[in-house]
């Protein structure tokens, strides 16, 4: 009943921003073009004045194509100016709008500044939040108390997003989600998604695209959505570039950006690395089982456990305008990060017979330690052709992204019965991922109103990996236990197609996107035992939106996604690193599939506030869930283990969740206040062993709110503060824990704000935020506290440097203001 109060309510909010009043009926409108190139000039702000004001009262910016409209201006005579960093200011005087007519202004032609311009500091900043018809844009970069971290502390403050103290992203609550880097597939997400996150500072991220509705061009993989990390490049000509530098008692990181271009051809290159000092978790662990034989046995876990990890990233780009209609550029990057991870964990484990009466009581001792290691290579090749005509376009892209992983890990319990002998494993899995994706895409306009799209795409995955283990027999040596050493080689490949076509409708009051693709996948994984049969997909998708005005908008989209099962899901590796609670892949997992429909209304002001409330509904079929079960003694490749949770991912019946989204920024004076609120209700249907596999029902609500406020003091120092509380939610087999954490971070420019200064603290007044949560099911209920380490602080350095040209580079899909470059779409879908 909440969430249908939720989504009416949600439903209503939208309704009642319909009905504002859109203001006058006039429009005014025009094309701005370069005056020496001819080329479109994209991203110009067009403002109108009122005769005799100093400050516009409405105004747009101009689409890839040069071309604006504003509408809903009342009739009257105003003053237009057109203005774009690098171009002498086009003033219009006198432009007189009519009830219902339109003024055109037909083409207006911008005079490029030639002057060049030496230590200047580029500000053109673009809102925290930026709601466009496809997707949400969080930039980063104007984001303070974020820049001291990582990926992972950035995706913290992004709308829709949520993750846990662990390092899991959600997107809309759905942890299925697809990521890319400078929009292109990158096997340093492959290995370990968690630590992929914390290797890449936040200061080399410019923005963070949000994808929750995908079209045809983009790839169907990923229920949940596309998350889209854009770093720091630039096409403005000189030579220029930055550094940034944090020093902190948890995590330290520094980036080195620099660019150069000259005329047609430019080159960016990157180096950036983070650490993560040593961080010491405190766990308790307390089950209760029901054995088979009647007795009864309980475990009690207490121990720490010390984590390191670190990181780095280094890229070359080149980018070269063949002529003004052709453009190529390539891209190499290297990549690494790992984690090490070493604890101690005091164990007593009890059991009872029938009657009550304690048959054993045994105390031990685990050591144990980890380590994982990723080495990776991004490459790629974009070729793009612009037609004479305006909107045609030819795009190919080659990608091929390869990873080296290495996974060490050692494990030995000591009892304190001296009768008893000491066991151990430990192993060497070392493993490689290579993808390669080839794409061509086509736009066709076929009037001024109607363009097609269409495209294909190859993906080509193969990953091989080595698993080496030793058993400690008990004379204290480790030798090879050649029931658990293998090699598990899994290859995909993935044909897709697709078509979309884009119109506006009813004189522009709607704006249509259609689409629809097809992929085939074929999977081969030489395992005893496992057959993956191919399988057809289609991928349909739709998005309508109208503008209501310049400020304000509404868009309703639907999407089909599915879920691959990843690497790390269908191998069947046994993890032993803690042999009372076990986990390992399941090579036979289906793809999950899910229909996805959502409702969205932004409004913007002239103030500068913002906001925006969306709902959505998700209906997930063969909904893959990890699922945990009990066993007195498991048996694993020859070796039998006692007390034992096993857990193992698996295609668990369906999952349909509710939900909503409201986001708002309002200034107030030198003051910005943010918030962002998500609520959800999911339901989960599947069957229940513990009722002879009769389907059971499990609802969940649960809800994120962040507060975010800055304020602008004098002499450029400014102070902000960010807060965060996520509710704690039911699982199929128990609850995931709450957590709230803070920061607080100033920052002083200096030097014409070439240079800055900053001060960073997280969660300041707790030194450890606790996690708390239930398992359970057939014959067993587990407690688990953990103790998280988070308090931190930190200091950031940074400083631009350069010599720059303000020249117009053409850069169809975003804007050129010192150095924010919106990457494409990229080819044949994500």
């Amino acid at each position: 009943m909440r969430i249908y109060i939720l989504s009416f309510l949600f439903s209503l909010s939208v309704l009642f921003s319909f009905a504002q009043d859109t203001g006058g009926k006039g429009k005014i409108s025009g094309k701005v073009i370069d005056a020496t190139t001819q080329q479109a000039v994209d991203y110009a702000t067009v403002s109108v004045f009122k005769q005799g004001s100093a400050s516009p009262f409405n105004g747009i910016s101009t689409d890839e194509k040069g071309t604006f409209t504003i509408q809903t201006i009342a009739a009257g005579d105003y003053r237009v100016t057109v203005d774009f960093l690098g171009y002498k200011k086009y003033i219009i005087e006198h432009v007189i709008v009519k009830d219902g007519g339109v003024a055109a202004l037909g083409t207006i032609l911008l005079q490029p500044n030639q002057n060049q311009l030496k230590g200047v500091d580029i500000i053109a900043k673009a809102p925290i939040v930026e709601n466009r018809i496809d997707k949400m844009v969080f930039n980063a970069q104007n984001d303070l108390t974020a820049q001291s971290g990582a990926a992972i502390d950035v995706l913290k403050k992004v709308p829709q997003v949520t993750v846990d103290i662990d390092g899991n992203v959600e997107l809309q609550g759905n942890g299925n989600i697809r990521f890319l880097i400078n929009g292109k597939p990158s096997s340093i997400f492959g290995a370990s998604l968690a630590d992929a996150l914390q290797a890449i500072p936040a200061s080399q991220i410019k923005s963070i695209e949000v994808i929750t509705s995908p079209g045809a061009k983009y790839d169907a993989a990923g229920t949940g959505g596309i998350i889209n990390i854009i770093l720091k490049d630039s096409k403005v000509s000189g030579i220029n570039g930055s550094v940034n530098l944090t020093a902190g008692t948890r995590q330290e990181n520094g980036s080195f950006n620099l660019n150069a271009r000259k005329g047609n051809f430019g080159v960016n290159a990157f180096f950036s690395g983070n650490a993560m000092l040593n961080a010491r978790a405190l766990n308790t662990n307390n089950r209760r089982s029901d054995n088979a034989d009647g007795s009864k046995s309980t475990l009690f876990q207490d121990g720490y456990s010390d984590t390191r990890r670190s990181g780095y990233q280094s890229g070359l780009s080149f980018n070269w305008s063949i002529t003004p209609k052709d453009e190529l550029t390539a891209s190499v990057g290297f990549d690494h990060f790992g984690n090490r991870n070493k604890g101690i964990t005091s164990q007593e484990e009890t059991q009872y017979g029938i009657s009550g009466a304690v048959l054993q009581d045994l105390l031990s001792t685990r050591n144990s330690e980890s380590r994982f290691s990723a080495y990776s290579t991004d490459f790629s090749l974009n070729y793009k052709k612009n037609f004479a005509r305006e909107g045609q376009e030819l795009e190919f892209l080659i990608t091929t992204s390869g990873s080296k992983n290495t996974v060490n890990y050692f494990q030995r319990q000591d009892y304190d019965d001296p009768l008893m002998t000491a066991t151990g494993t430990r192993g060497y899995n070392p493993g490689h991922d290579r993808e390669t994706n080839i794409s061509l895409d086509y736009t066709q306009p076929i009037t001024k109103n109607f363009s097609l799209d269409g495209g294909a795409k190859v993906v080509i995955e193969n990953l091989t990996n080595v698993t080496n283990t030793d058993t400690l027999d008990a004379a204290g040596n480790y030798l090879n236990n050649a029931n658990q050493t293998y090699g598990f080689n899994y290859r995909r490949n993935v044909y897709a197609g697709y078509i979309s076509s884009t119109a506006s409708l009813f004189k522009n009051f709607l704006d249509v996107k259609l689409g629809l693709r097809n992929e085939y996948t074929t999977t081969n994984a030489n395992f005893p035992g496992v057959v993956i049969p191919g399988y057809n997909t289609v991928a349909p998708s739709a998005v309508i939106s109208h503008k209501f005005d310049p400020t304000s908008s509404v868009k309703l989209s639907y999407s089909f996604r599915i879920e691959r099962p990843d690497y790390g899901e269908v191998n069947p590796f046994y993890n032993i690193s803690d042999p009372h609670n076990i986990s390992t892949g399941n090579p036979n997992l289906r793809p999950e599939k899910s229909n996805s429909v959502e409702l969205g209304y932004n409004k913007s002001y002239n103030s500068g506030a913002n906001f925006y409330v969306g709902s959505f509904y998700r209906h997930n079929n063969d909904d893959i869930q990890q699922y945990t079960t009990q066993y007195d003694t498991l048996v694993v490749n020859g070796d039998t283990y006692t007390n034992v949770l096993l857990s193992q991912r698996a295609n668990r019946g369906t999952q349909s969740t509710w939900g909503g989204n409201i986001f708002a920024s309002v200034p107030v004076g030198k003051l910005n206040l943010r918030t962002n609120i998500f609520i959800a209700n999911r339901w989960n249907t599947a069957p229940d062993p513990a009722n002879n596999n009769a389907i059971q029902r499990v609802s969940a609500f649960g809800y994120r709110v962040n507060l975010n406020a800055n304020y602008q003091f004098p002499n450029n120092f400014m102070a902000e503060v960010f807060g965060n509380y996520n509710s704690s939610s039911r699982t199929l087999q128990g609850t995931r824990p709450q957590f709230f954490w803070y920061n607080l971070a100033v920052r002083k420019q200096f030097w014409d704000k070439k240079a800055s200064i900053g001060l960073v603290a997280n969660n300041p007044f707790n030194k450890y935020n606790e996690q708390r949560s239930i398992t359970s099911g057939v014959g067993f209920y587990q407690e688990n506290l953990r103790q998280m380490p988070l308090r931190s602080f930190g200091i950031t350095l940074s400083y631009k440097f350069g010599k720059l040209d303000f020249g117009k580079d053409k850069d169809k899909e975003g804007r050129d203001n010192g150095g924010d470059q919106m990457p494409s779409d990229g080819g044949g879908g994500k």
